[in-house]
């Protein structure tokens, strides 16, 4: 009786550990829809990559993948979200280096810690931000619109999609090297912005080159230069700024991170799938023509990117001397 009694508290306590285990939770992950967070509006890079990517999620992990745009204070809104949401794996963000990197330290009011409040799950493409202007602009190229804003200072309009974000700090920095003055309009997001400077409303705008380039294509605005170090083959008459301003380049990233404690096993699982979504011949050609280059690297490599790069825009913040907001 005893024995009978021993043995079978020994089988549900090991039952309860093979349950508990991270193995069986790799096993049944996932076992319901798995929500993606996109803290910008729609047309935005990491919208649109994340957009291409879904489907091919779905199909391989077997559970819908939500989608879901959240807006707002530079992208903090939605990033504080997924910071405060349960490490389970069924709530992630598409983040950047702007959200994670940059805005830290330009805001006094960010909610989350970049480097303690988040899992690194995989670091998906780099890019090059482009600057662009409107038609009607009383420039026609880079050279021009630097000639433009010395003889008028301040009176340069460049919106970004936000105070303090990498797309604004870039320009700060830009604009510092350059010796011109600029007047910075922060918006949510790129689609407002393409549709102000196809209006007229501001001059000019640095962006990630994915969300303005179909209006580019279209003649609806026009493309200056890029802050890549050399010319791309997607746009092979365009120079890079350094062409204007020697030296200076100024590239990006973009990435899947989760809250803070997320299994291994869990993220490791993320990690290969969003890779190999990733790298699918479809998407890795369509991401060409946004001028985002694939990135295929472990959780690990992503964690050391972000606390490196969270270093460097720290000093880079303090060299151009901007104040926090």
């Amino acid at each position: 009786m005893r024995n009978g009694l021993k043995h079978g508290m020994l089988y549900v306590l090991g039952l309860m550990i093979f349950i508990l285990s991270p193995w069986s939770l790799a096993e049944t992950y996932p076992a319901r829809p798995i929500k993606i967070v996109i803290p910008f509006p729609p047309g935005n890079t990491t919208d649109i990559m994340t957009r291409l990517i879904a489907p091919k999620l779905q199909e391989r992990l077997g559970q819908a993948i939500i989608v879901e745009n959240r807006a707002g204070a530079s992208g903090t809104i939605g990033m504080d979200y997924v910071a405060k949401s349960k490490p389970d794996g069924y709530t992630i963000v598409a983040s950047q280096g702007g959200n994670m990197v940059v805005l830290p330290h330009t805001s006094k009011t960010i909610p989350y810690s970049s480097i303690n409040d988040f899992t690194s799950i995989a670091l998906s493409t780099y890019n090059y931000q482009v600057i662009i202007a409107n038609n009607q602009a009383p420039f026609k190229t880079f050279s021009q619109m630097i000639d433009w804003a010395k003889a008028n200072p301040g009176k340069l309009t460049v919106a970004s999609n936000g105070e303090g974000g990498f797309p604004h700090l870039v320009f700060e920095h830009l604009a510092k090297t350059a010796g011109i003055t600029f007047t910075h309009v922060p918006y949510k997001g790129t689609a407002p912005i393409i549709t102000d400077l196809i209006g007229g409303q501001v001059m000019a705008s640095v962006d990630g080159v994915s969300g303005p380039a179909p209006h580019v294509r279209s003649g609806a605005i026009r493309l200056l230069a890029i802050s890549n170090k050399t010319r791309v083959s997607e746009w092979p008459g365009i120079p890079t700024v350094s062409e204007t301003i020697p030296g200076w380049t100024s590239n990006g990233w973009f990435a899947y991170s989760g809250p803070a404690g997320m299994p291994k096993e869990i993220v490791q699982r993320l990690n290969m799938e969003i890779n190999r979504a990733m790298n699918s011949p479809e998407v890795v050609e369509q991401l060409k023509g946004y001028g985002l280059e694939v990135v295929s690297e472990s959780p690990e490599y992503f964690e050391r990117v972000l606390r490196e790069d969270f270093q460097r825009y720290g000093k880079l913040v303090k060299d151009i001397s901007y104040i926090p907001h």
